[in-house]
């Protein structure tokens, strides 16, 4: 959709680049752009009043205003508006290009009255504290990998990422008993995921200090794992195992030693990583290395 000035014509646009992905029902836009304003009537006919933007400051900052209410915008910080209404939005003139996270829904999707939902348009999620840094944290991890996933993992995540959403503003209308009791145990699971991938290098990345991070029990924590069919620990280690994986099947980290990428990504023990990448892909990291050379030569 053209963003459209006051007088009706087209405002240009000033993104430097964007990437679109299908989580579901819910399209994910990435977009990098320059400082610019953007002022816009109703434009009727020509987007449906029931879809919502939600949009996650990744990098700069800036203004949105919507319905008489006004939303100061920081790097991490959450806004919801709807588009088919007159809104201002703003990028911070100072510094380099921004970037959003722009997610497009149906308000159908969210386990709240429309009403209540219209009342959050403009206003600031922030993302350094409570339940709006855990989504926040989410959509943050999200735009970092969003070049890594494939059409598998998005339609995966889908479900998890509407979660997020309906959490983040259940809670910012204080009506956490809107939503379901497995949605806001998914959406806190897909959070805890986002941050034990933003923290894989760090060797003290224990069950005690996630569960701490989150403000939930260790018992509780262990659980929300053991009904996916996992353990914390063991998740945590997989995911370490597949980035010391993709490193070592990168010709640019060809000299890395073995023993320096198992530590950027957590492992303390080399003759531990050792054993545990030879249990999971069944070489060794050194033969698994040598064999991809020969990939990459050939």
């Amino acid at each position: 959709m053209d963003e459209i000035s006051p007088g009706g014509e087209p405002v240009e646009r000033f993104a430097l680049g964007h990437e679109v992905s299908e989580f579901g029902p819910v399209q994910v836009t990435l977009m990098t752009t320059m400082p610019h304003s953007i002022l816009t009537p109703a434009p009727i006919g020509l987007v449906d009043p029931d879809v919502f933007h939600l949009g996650c400051v990744v990098r700069g900052g800036g203004v949105l205003a919507q319905d008489d209410r006004h939303a100061d915008l920081g790097a991490g910080d959450l806004v919801l508006y709807n588009p088919s209404r007159p809104y201002v939005a703003a990028f911070a003139p100072d510094g380099p290009a921004h970037q959003v996270l722009l997610l497009r829904f149906s308000r159908s999707l969210l386990p709240l009255p429309s009403r209540e939902v219209r009342h959050l348009s403009a206003v600031r999620l922030q993302g350094t504290r409570g339940i709006g840094a855990l989504s926040s944290q989410f959509l943050l991890q999200l735009a970092r990998r969003m070049h890594e996933l494939t059409p598998s993992d998005t339609a995966r995540l889908a479900t998890l990422t509407i979660d997020v959403l309906g959490t983040a503003l259940a809670d910012a209308l204080d009506a956490q008993n809107a939503v379901p009791p497995h949605t806001r145990r998914r959406a806190l699971l897909a959070q805890v995921h986002a941050f034990i991938r933003d923290n894989l290098g760090d060797a003290h990345l224990t069950p005690g200090a996630i569960a701490a991070a989150h403000h939930i029990s260790l018992r509780y924590l262990h659980k929300l794992f053991h009904q996916e069919g996992h353990t914390v620990a063991g998740w945590i280690r997989e995911r370490r195992l597949e980035r010391c994986r993709r490193d070592f099947a990168d010709p640019h980290l060809a000299a890395h030693p073995i023993h320096a990428i198992a530590a950027r990504w957590g492992f303390t023990s080399p003759a531990h990583f050792s054993q545990a990448f030879r249990a999971a892909y069944g070489l060794s990291p050194r033969q698994f290395r040598e064999q991809r050379a020969t990939v990459h030569a050939d």
